[in-house]
């Protein structure tokens, strides 16, 4: 099928009079935006999409925004949209599309990524968390942890080592989890900004059916490795409109405060502003590579970037407002609906941003992968790679 602009917006039009957002009930309107392929226009035909070209997505958005018609909320299911749902898309069944993607765009059911544990964060593949498999089913235990949003989750994307006799890569599976299963316990970890946004969770005799796995038995590494590529883009590329996100709460300090102004803090401004609007223009690039791709290892870098930058400007918003930037409104214990980087002052900016270099893959691991699978040079020396999981030390 062959869908352009003019045709998505003419559909938008079709769809809006036919389902007036101001008195459509908001499920019953989004379930309906996504049966009629636009929620995600790149997706297939019959999972909210057209299979149209992803840039396309833009255009519905905007007519959406325009008619005032309600969205789906993403801030409240970042790791659902931007992780699992292209995740499902890519290696799972018919009958795994049909369930999970269309409550998972409405908003109905919500996701978070059981990835990282205690012993096994920057270097994933050395998890522990076990899958025993008993007939239809698989029984697990582990622990994982820094886990966004699960005190709210429904689902999760889940990868435990099924094979110990395999090599720490290859003997991996990937499954889907219910949150609300017996033997799922959700703790939350306090963060330096004192809310929980993410927790510990800790997974005692959890039975998943094997209709829940994604991928084949043991690949689990592959499907994992599609994910984090995602999330790389979900969490670096986002493409805020020019003087977006943390330049623009440090900009909007700049023009309140004059009486604070000095000309090495000009200079540091612009710099920053140069750098925040070049690594915007990257991402908006990198989206377009994706209109004709699975996203690709480029997007560590815009992580990287992102990372750097929004504590280098966090940094700077606090040196500018002085005594004015120290104060903190709120250290109340609080596990909240939606992760935000910019939802409260200066103070909670500055503590919150000391995050983004270790959440979505660590600086230190993505410059390893821009060293090797972008700019191609020699990988770092590994010793554990070949050896069975089960000898390596723990």
């Amino acid at each position: 099928m062959t869908v352009d602009a003019d045709e998505i917006r003419g559909r938008v039009d079709e769809f809006l009079a036919a389902h007036d957002p101001q008195r459509t009930d908001r499920l019953e309107f989004l379930r309906a935006r996504f049966d009629a392929g636009l929620a995600w226009v790149h997706f297939p035909v019959g999972l909210g999409g057209l299979g149209a070209a992803r840039e396309l997505q833009q255009v519905v958005d905007t007519a959406f925004a325009e008619a005032g018609a309600p969205d789906n909320q993403p801030q409240l299911n970042v790791i659902g949209l931007g992780m699992a749902a292209p995740t499902i898309l890519r290696f799972g069944t018919d009958e795994q599309r049909r369930r999970y993607l269309r409550p998972l765009w409405t908003g109905e059911e919500t996701w978070c990524q059981l990835f990282s544990e205690p012993g096994a964060g920057s270097d994933l593949a050395a998890l522990s968390t076990r899958a025993v498999r008993e007939g239809d089913e698989w029984v697990v235990d582990g622990q994982k942890v820094w886990t966004s949003l699960a005190h709210r989750a429904r689902w999760a994307i889940l990868v435990a080592r099924s094979d110990p006799d395999q090599p720490k890569h290859k003997g991996l599976s990937y499954f889907i989890c219910d949150m609300t299963a017996p033997g799922v316990e959700v703790r939350p970890l306090r963060q330096i900004t004192g809310e929980a946004e993410f927790n510990e969770v800790f997974l005692t005799g959890v039975r998943i059916p094997d209709s829940q796995r994604l991928g084949e038995v043991g690949q689990g590494w592959q499907v994992a490795m599609g994910t984090l590529m995602n999330e790389r883009v979900a969490i670096g590329g986002r493409t805020p409109p020019r003087e977006g996100g943390m330049i623009g709460e440090a900009a909007a300090a700049w023009r309140e405060h004059p009486d604070k102004r000095t000309p090495g803090l000009h200079d540091r401004l612009l710099q920053l502003w140069v750098e925040a609007e070049a690594t915007r223009l990257t991402s908006i690039r990198l989206r377009q590579q994706m209109a004709v791709g699975e996203p690709g290892p480029e997007g560590s870098a815009v992580k990287v970037a992102f990372a750097e930058q929004n504590q280098a400007i966090t940094g700077f918003e606090l040196e500018f407002l002085g005594e004015a930037g120290l104060g903190y409104d709120d250290w109340t214990f609080r596990q909240p609906d939606f992760a935000s980087l910019t939802k409260r002052g200066a103070g909670f900016r500055y503590l919150r941003a000391k995050g983004n270099s270790i959440e979505g893959g660590t600086t230190e691991i993505l410059r390893n992968v821009i060293a090797e699978r972008v700019l191609g040079l020699p990988p770092e020396i590994r010793t554990d790679k070949d050896r069975p999981w089960k000898e390596l030390p723990r």
